[in-house]
């Protein structure tokens, strides 16, 4: 049953960009995270829909390996239900959230 339950991964950066090279990584990262379904929710703040801890871990273990060597990248993972429960105060849902939860509801 948990293997079915969808999961959401936030990933949160904060990296580096004073050199040419900093500004690179930071491009790179941010792209590859992109590529990979994600989309960002705030400046520096990404998240992707797995379905299933399994696909979860195998994003995670990507980040891992994609992560520039410099800077602060931290990973959350929560439940889509815990993530549905988050409040905003202030701002709008991102029109990638809305199109996400759209698909989830007719998938079901």
């Amino acid at each position: 049953m948990e293997n079915n339950k969808f999961m959401r991964i936030i990933v949160f950066f904060d990296l580096p960009t004073n050199t040419k090279k900093d500004r690179k990584n930071y491009s790179i990262f941010r792209k590859k995270l992109l590529e990979n379904g994600f989309f960002m929710l705030q400046y520096s703040v990404y998240c992707r829909i797995c379905k299933g801890m399994q696909l979860s871990k195998k994003y995670i273990e990507y980040i891992r390996k994609v992560t520039p060597p410099k800077g602060n990248v931290r990973i959350l993972q929560i439940t889509d239900k815990q993530f549905n429960n988050m409040e905003l105060i202030v701002g709008k849902k991102t029109n990638e959230e809305k199109y996400i939860k759209k698909q989830l509801i007719m998938e079901f």
